[in-house]
């Protein structure tokens, strides 16, 4: 090994980089690794990187040495040992909340966040900030807000609300990534949920395009002319989680399901639930996906698809002490059979990726009242160590990490074409994991704005030790470097 790197100076007169040095992005890089996890497994060896912080491609050990003897440009190695080298985290379900409620949430805090844990790429929700992403407009007043201030990449998700058909098609063309609607209260004024008769517009307008079009599932409870989320509920005691849980029983989710299947067989539209936490959802759609794939649907998973979360798959409600709301959102945390179900669902590859729903407030809105207090759990930094944790005591490997939490979003936001994956072509955005550290979570390590989490002091396996935006180093040794070097994927002609 001595002899190799001093073979790489000698050739082209480089620095050899190693942990926690941030090299010249004036060159092309070499990032080593005796762990680089590709989509068909684990190799030792690298991953080229041009100046323009695109890979140029993925070499075994053995053949690095032919690649520098036919490379005549100047190259940086950067050099990770034992730590796996992995395609940067796409989390395509952040609430940033940036402008409006800033104080839950912002750009510069959510996306240092995304940094320190793996992530490369965040995918913004319409809602909760004010104004929500619901108009072209709106749009560029939340580009103004983000401009200059984001540490990763960010892309947009527009919303869906009655009456803002004539929006969508301005929208897709500056660039967001698909559409989000609710079938439920949202919890904000500002973003009403759809209906019945705004679905058929939604559909019509959208039928036929390419991006997704992503739903809170859940339908409330009816009894006659009267709805309700829980027969009793007011009778419960509303500090224990088991009256906010029956408050949201899974028929919620079912209910929805089974009215989006009725849209899915009448309408060439891409169609996604997103944070599904009843197991009984998966079934309702694989049925739909069929019938498209069988009427000669050629889109991805025929255009029905869905997520789940990494507190869908870490907690479980026997586990939620009694006015501990910083673990409630919406769908709930359900039991661990439904838990394990959800598991097997992964193992199956039922469940196209897994996102963190980030949904931060103030911590004044986490009363400990379960009934009332703000549902939304904060995760953003932590979902690549969650997800390794359950996953590696399951006997996962990375590469399943990396379909779930990067190629999975990826393709869902259409962003496959530059991220995602260690593949040619693709933006350089990379990640250095110590699957075997430890570490655990308190208040000091957390980067987003409000502290809260019920992660809180639970030990997590695997560790980021460093994070690449494009071949350029964002984060290492625990800190997030002060240059935001984030872009915002829109399309700034249209938007302008």
């Amino acid at each position: 090994m001595a002899a190799f790197y001093y073979l790489m100076i000698a050739f082209f007169g480089t620095e050899v980089f190693g942990r926690g040095l941030q090299p010249d992005k004036s060159e092309n890089q070499l990032f080593l690794s005796k762990r680089v996890v590709t989509d068909s497994g684990e190799i030792d060896g690298g991953v080229l990187v041009n100046k323009n912080g695109i890979i140029e491609g993925i070499f075994t050990r053995d053949t690095i040495d032919k690649l520098f003897n036919g490379y005549d440009k100047n190259l940086q190695v950067i050099d990770g040992g034992d730590w796996a080298l992995m395609a940067g985290v796409v989390d395509s379900h952040v609430h940033v909340n940036e402008p409006g409620r800033t104080s839950w949430e912002g750009f510069v805090t959510a996306t240092r966040a995304g940094a320190a844990g793996g992530i490369t790429t965040i995918v913004d929700m319409p809602l909760n900030s004010v104004p929500p992403t619901t108009s072209l407009e709106n749009l560029k007043t939340k580009i103004s807000a983000a401009k200059e201030e984001v540490y990763v990449d960010v892309a947009f998700w527009g919303g869906l609300v009655p009456g803002n058909e004539e929006e969508l098609q301005k929208l897709i063309k500056a660039g967001v990534v698909g559409f989000k609607g609710f079938l439920i209260d949202s919890g904000v004024s500002e973003f009403p949920n759809v209906d019945g008769d705004d679905l058929d517009k939604i559909f019509t307008t959208l039928n036929g395009s390419d991006i997704a079009v992503a739903f809170h599932a859940e339908l409330p409870i009816s009894d006659g002319n009267n709805s309700s989320l829980c027969e009793k509920c007011e009778n419960l005691d509303p500090i224990l989680y088991s009256t906010y849980l029956s408050s949201r029983p899974p028929q919620m989710e079912i209910d929805a399901a089974t009215l989006l299947a009725k849209y899915i067989t009448k309408y060439d539209v891409h169609v996604h639930v997103v944070h599904v936490s009843a197991a009984g959802v998966i079934p309702i759609l694989e049925k739909a996906r069929e019938f498209r794939i069988q009427n000669g649907s050629k889109r991805w998973r025929g255009g029905v698809t869905a997520e789940t979360c990494h507190h869908y798959l870490t907690l479980s409600s026997e586990q939620i002490p009694p006015g501990r709301t910083e673990y409630k959102c919406s769908p709930p945390i359900r039991d661990i059979n439904n838990k394990l179900r959800l598991w097997d669902y992964i193992k199956q590859r039922r469940i196209d990726l897994i996102a963190s729903d980030h949904s931060p407030s103030v911590a004044g809105l986490k009363s400990p009242d379960f009934m009332t207090a703000w549902g939304g759990v904060s995760s953003v930094q932590f979902g690549l160590s969650l997800f390794w944790t359950e996953a590696k005591a399951r006997g996962y490997s990375l590469s399943t990490v990396s379909h779930f939490l990067s190629s999975g979003p990826a393709r869902l936001a259409g962003l496959h074409d530059k991220k995602g994956a260690l593949k040619p072509g693709l933006d350089a955005d990379l990640v250095f994991f110590d699957p075997d550290a430890s570490f655990v979570v308190t208040p000091d390590k957390i980067f987003y704005k409000n502290k809260l989490s019920p992660y809180m002091y639970k030990v997590l396996t695997g560790k980021v030790m460093q994070t690449y935006v494009r071949g350029r180093l964002v984060f290492t040794d625990g800190q997030v470097y002060d240059n935001p070097q984030g872009k915002l994927l829109i399309n700034e002609e249209e938007l302008y």
